[in-house]
């Protein structure tokens, strides 16, 4: 618990030297920061055209449905995320797939697929660039987000943007389900789930306002979108560096504005591929170290827009939950997988402190 203190007051320590500023958009600046800056929030009534018209129930033909993609070798689970969505009895009235700097895998998803639209990232390299680019192509008024190894659930787009009929709602995020390739390791702890991209314990069971849901599976606002400059450029996932470009986003649209909310939505349910290399200790310490140090240049981004009562609450609440738990489960039962994750929330906490203190050293 000392060190866990420890870390939250290095977090509020980033806070302090935090700088407002716009976010860089295929490079051009828009200015997305009114807390930093001198500008003011746009007022709710920038929605209510589109939820009124959206009165007697917004359609799966509402929302464009992006998926980022950039690896020729991932094409096996492209093409499971993919057919899921075409297979889906509600289909989206526009889908893009947007490729990273690859031209063999952009003809290849041409020629699989030509009843979607398929263009390459013409923003920089990365998750950020690649969606913002594929954004650019909606037409609809709400566009959905899902990554590359990602498969849908019977009913995911509708049950997703159903909450849009509130004009307070700017977004929402649905519940994921992590999909083990070799199975799910007995060390791995379920609070920690969110390193493998699946929903953890600890979050809502039910539909719930929040602060930020994940890029994977989420649904925009295409207006309020393209207000704050997408994603942020050059700040996300790059390769193997992983950044939290959605909550940064998330923060963002929120300061846009007055009274937004985000909903997630549970039961729109989508399944993530866990390949077996990710169910390995030496993944599950770079995650969070680098979640650690992600978090830190995110709060520097952001200046006094940013909010990180949910990871306190993380910190304070669900881990020393699950590492009594976890005890208690190894005690009762002589169960040693309670022990081993036990341990591991420990050594995921302290791995992500070591992020977070070198994030700040660096900065």
């Amino acid at each position: 618990m000392t060190f866990i203190n420890g870390s939250i007051g290095s977090f509020r320590a980033a806070m302090r030297i935090g700088r407002g500023d716009g976010v860089e958009h295929c490079g051009r600046a828009v200015t997305t920061n009114p807390g930093g800056g001198g500008g003011q929030p746009l007022d709710l009534a920038t929605v209510e055209s589109v939820a009124a018209e959206s009165a007697g129930g917004i359609k799966a033909s509402d929302a464009t449905v992006v998926l980022a993609t950039h690896d020729l070798d991932r094409w096996p689970f492209l093409a499971a995320a993919v057919e899921s969505l075409l297979a889906e009895r509600n289909r989206p009235g526009h889908v893009v797939i947007c490729v990273d700097q690859n031209e063999e895998l952009c003809e290849r998803v041409r020629t699989t697929w030509p009843q979607v639209t398929t263009v390459p990232n013409k923003c920089g390299r990365g998750a950020s660039g690649t969606r913002n680019t594929g954004a650019e192509q909606a037409g609809t008024p709400f566009i959905a987000f899902l990554d590359d190894d990602v498969r849908i659930r019977d009913g995911w787009l509708p049950r997703l943007l159903e909450p849009f009929t509130d004009p307070a709602v700017v977004g929402t995020g649905g519940g994921m389900v992590a999909g083990w390739q070799a199975g799910r390791p007995g060390w791995f702890p379920e609070e920690f789930d969110w390193v493998v991209g699946a929903s953890y314990r600890g979050m809502p069971t039910v539909r719930s306002t929040v602060r930020n849901v994940w890029a994977e599976n989420m649904a925009v606002r295409t207006e309020m979108f393209h207000a704050v400059g997408g994603f942020r450029s050059g700040f996300g996932k790059v390769g193997d560096r992983s950044r939290p470009e959605d909550t940064d986003l998330c923060i963002r649209m929120s300061a846009h504005v007055a009274g937004a909310q985000w909903v997630y939505v549970p039961d729109a349910v989508a399944e993530h591929h866990v390949p077996t290399e990710r169910a390995s200790l030496s993944f599950f310490l770079r995650r969070n170290y680098l979640e650690g140090r992600g978090k830190v240049e995110m709060m520097r981004l952001l200046g006094r827009q940013e909010n990180l009562q949910d990871e306190r609450n993380y910190l304070r609440r669900t881990l020393p939950a699950g590492v009594s738990a976890g005890l208690r489960t190894a005690a009762r039962r002589q169960d040693l997988s309670g022990l081993l994750k036990a341990g591991a929330i420990v050594a995921g906490v302290l791995a992500a402190g070591v992020g977070a203190v070198t994030g700040m050293y660096n900065a």
